[in-house]
């Protein structure tokens, strides 16, 4: 007696076979996937709940709106163009220099390596302080000699920013021309007289302090603004 294979039961136990490899790496339903939990993704996590402290920054808006007062006032104060005047930018040059010498002490307390570096630096700034609080009139002399050398490294500053601000600021070609246009201001006041340097050190002076005073009580406002609307979301 002879023996034929059963093609059809070989056949279907290749097939069943192959189903087998198809289905391995399937996982099976209600298994967890490679990279995923037991029981299904992971759940979002939950808000950081900055609402809440941001409202509550947002309560101070007026010290915002004080310090744009502030600034209002020492410009009214500058362009008065008297004794007043050179008193002032005297006590400004000097506050400005200790407040960089802040600055520098913190960095000599971040940067463990640089620390001697930053800390001369803020000796140096808190020294000059100091003496520009002591002496604001002979410090407004002083800062009108270099006024040009000043102008023309702040519109160099002025520059650099706007270049780096270009992918991300529509507006950067105004800071651009802003320093472009400082640059040539300090060129000219170089070649005036030491009156002209003190007036323009004034007016220029007096404009800054104007246009930032402008800026911090818009801001306030808009800071109050932002804290009213916190305040709206979060009763309902």
């Amino acid at each position: 007696m002879s023996y034929t294979p059963n093609k059809t039961s070989s056949r279907s136990l290749r097939d069943r076979a192959r189903e087998r490899f198809a289905n391995a790496d399937v996982p099976a339903q209600g298994s967890s996937g490679l990279g995923e939990p037991p029981n299904g993704p992971l759940p979002a996590p939950p808000g950081l709940g900055l609402g809440p402290l941001v409202e509550k920054v947002a309560s101070y808006w007026w010290v915002e709106l004080l310090l744009g007062v502030f600034w209002v006032v020492i410009a009214l104060v500058v362009l008065k163009f008297n004794h007043a005047s050179v008193t002032t930018v005297g006590i400004l040059t000097g506050l400005m220099f200790l407040v960089f010498a802040a600055q520098q002490a913190v960095l000599a307390a971040v940067d463990r390596r640089g620390r001697w570096i930053w800390a001369i630096f803020s000796v140096l700034l808190a020294a000059s302080g100091i003496v520009a609080l002591i002496q604001p009139t002979a410090t407004f002399a002083g800062f009108a000699d270099i006024l040009g050398f000043v102008f023309v490294l702040i519109g160099t500053m002025w520059m650099v920013q706007a270049f780096n601000e270009r992918p991300i600021n529509d507006l950067w070609w105004l800071t651009l021309i802003s320093g472009i246009m400082l640059i040539v201001l300090g060129f000219w006041v170089r070649g005036q007289f030491f009156v002209v340097r003190a007036y323009t050190l004034l007016i220029f002076t007096g404009i800054w302090a104007m246009t930032t005073g402008i800026i911090d009580i818009v801001r306030a406002f808009q800071i109050r603004e932002v804290g009213r609307e916190l305040g709206r979301h979060s009763r309902r």
